[in-house]
């Protein structure tokens, strides 16, 4: 692994740990050449993924961004960062085990989305109104009702 700080490419393994959940391995390291010490993960990947975007493009899958969708949705809430990437390794390993390489962002979004229903309701419609593109009062007052219908009736799952 090369270091991010002097480049060098003869760092070490100072520790290795499970890591969220036991889907990844998350190693500290040492540059002997500066001393420098930083994180990595390293993750089972199944097969390259691409996703198909609305306009056609294709791209490479990007966990991280998946991450960050989810971290700007739910920005100053309530939810622990191991919940978030509990959320993130399931999409990920659905996606994977599917048997596709291409998938489109809308399913990518119908995912985030469900996951986002499950952990934070301002989160959800945060999400969703970027996801459905709401450009209406209305756009959002449909959505909560949908979840204040849900909390009606099932009061303690929401």
């Amino acid at each position: 692994m090369r270091c991010p700080y002097c480049g060098s490419e003869d760092t070490q393994v100072k520790d290795s740990r499970p890591a969220e959940d036991n889907t990844s391995i998350r190693r500290r390291r040492i540059c002997p050449d500066c001393g420098g010490r930083f994180t990595t993960f390293e993750r089972v990947q199944l097969r390259e993924l691409m996703v198909t975007k609305k306009t056609g493009r294709k791209v490479p899958f990007d966990r991280e961004k998946l991450v960050r969708s989810f971290e700007v949705a739910l920005r100053k809430r309530p939810v622990e960062r191991d919940r978030i990437e509990r959320a993130v390794s399931g999409i990920v390993r659905r996606l994977e085990s599917s048997g596709e390489t291409e998938i489109s962002s809308e399913q990518i979004g119908l995912q985030v989305l469900e996951a986002m229903k499950s952990l934070d309701d301002v989160g959800f419609v945060r999400y969703a109104s970027v996801y459905r593109d709401f450009s209406l009062a209305e756009d959002f007052e449909k959505v909560i009702s949908e979840i204040n219908a849900k909390i009606a009736r099932d009061p303690l799952d929401g």
